[in-house]
């Protein structure tokens, strides 16, 4: 009886830990590589020109200026939502498609292995979308705070 009890007060604990802390941390990880793949884009060439012919439709017929804009900027106000839980889905939603264009046209032909440019990564990223997709940000976040404040619970 002790432990059984032991047991369920730890859960409760656990549980309640886990309405804040697991996708604060999913936001903070995603928003940190998304950043730095942002960064990497303001800072370099457009090589999209080189790889246009593997983007998947609608995304190979616009203009590579385009869309290397639609990526860095995705990857630059993308991660800073993440961090603030401000619009966590649309974010989300919006990186996801970035990752799967990026792994239909960079990733996808070399396989699974991290090192060899490979899908690994991109794997990795939508499958930590997914609670973000469909649990939301969690509670340490302005979109809570939002829907708290509107009572859409």
């Amino acid at each position: 009886m002790f432990i059984t009890s032991m047991v369920q007060r730890g859960l409760i604990i656990l549980d309640g830990i886990g309405n804040w802390l697991p996708n604060l941390a999913i936001r903070f990880l995603l928003a940190y590589e998304f950043w730095e793949a942002g960064i990497m884009k303001f800072n370099g060439e457009n090589w999209f020109e080189a790889i246009k012919d593997q983007f998947p439709f609608p995304f190979n017929v616009i203009p590579t200026d385009i869309s290397w804009q639609i990526a860095m900027w995705s990857e630059l106000i993308g991660p800073v939502l993440l961090v603030l839980g401000l619009g966590t889905r649309f974010a989300s939603v919006s990186l996801i498609i970035l990752t799967i264009v990026a792994w239909a046209s960079v990733h996808a032909g070399n396989g699974y292995n991290v090192c060899d440019n490979g899908y690994q990564l991109p794997l990795m990223y939508l499958v930590l979308f997914l609670p973000l997709l469909f649990r939301g940000p969690g509670k340490l976040s302005i979109d809570y705070s939002i829907r708290r404040h509107y009572a859409m619970d």
